[in-house]
């Protein structure tokens, strides 16, 4: 068995509404910092797992995305695996 770190993004498909990321854009611009366009807000999961092969991590990272950690109809995610 190997030991992965993976880091999985959970962000809100392009065209669903996001008001939490709404409110922070406006909160920048009040604070005074110009320029900000657009705020979409999202999650992260540090995740440390031991498997087989990479390949069944990133298989149990999948699974684990589809059914808990993600709710993919509107949100999509990524995995990005690291080495500390």
């Amino acid at each position: 068995m190997t030991v992965f770190n993976a880091k999985v993004t959970v962000r809100l498909k392009n065209g669903v509404l996001d008001p939490q990321g709404k409110a922070i854009e406006g909160a920048l611009g009040s604070l005074g910092f110009a320029g900000v366009e657009q705020v979409r807000q999202g999650k992260t999961f540090d995740i440390r797992l031991e498997a087989d092969s990479k390949q069944s991590a990133e298989d149990q990272l999948g699974a684990m995305c589809e059914k808990l950690l993600a709710n993919t109809v509107v949100e999509d995610y990524s995995v990005e695996f690291s080495t500390s």
